[in-house]
């Protein structure tokens, strides 16, 4: 009868952990690349109302948000967990932050790209990329040169140069 009950409380403890590891719209489970499931999508008014609650700035070469342009930043099909997770390091750095690419086409494609809705491109800033290097896990180069950096919670940094180009896998711990 004992061993009954402690099955059933390690059952009962395993369900309410596999209920809150597949709660729709929370990106990827874990940190690993191979782990996507169901995530939650916004639209780019939403995405740009969290963006501008957090004193995130964005800008557009082309001066739109036209997702099929490459000259645009779009937010259109922006993953819930990617703009909590540049909300997150807002708040974390306290650096400004401005948005320079997000989810229009132009970008590499892949199942965590820019157009599935997991990577945001961040303007260079000296409190930017001080932050990362100091508090993020240098990882190695990318195939194509750019330096990486791991956060904490799995979010991967590359310096591209004139930016950083971020590939969102959770939230960052929101």
């Amino acid at each position: 009868m004992a061993n009954r009950t402690r099955l059933r409380s390690v059952l009962t403890a395993l369900a309410l952990v596999l209920g809150a590891l597949f709660v729709p719209g929370t990106g990827v489970l874990g940190s690993g690349a191979s782990e996507a499931h169901a995530v939650t999508k916004l639209t780019h008014s939403q995405a740009t109302a969290r963006f501008s609650s957090s004193g995130i700035t964005w800008s557009s070469s082309g001066g739109c948000s036209n997702r099929n342009v490459a000259t645009c930043t779009s937010f259109d099909q922006l993953n819930l967990a990617t703009a909590q997770g540049a909300q997150t390091l807002k708040s974390a750095t306290g650096c400004a932050l401005n948005i320079t690419g997000g989810t229009e086409t132009g970008h590499a494609s892949g199942t965590y790209s820019h157009w599935n809705g997991y990577k945001l491109d961040f303007g260079k800033s000296t409190c930017l990329t001080s932050y990362v290097k100091s508090a993020f896990t240098y990882i190695g180069t990318r195939g194509d040169g750019a330096a990486q950096y791991r956060s904490g919670s799995g979010n991967v940094y590359a310096d591209e140069g004139n930016h950083w180009d971020v590939t969102y896998y959770n939230c960052g711990g929101c």
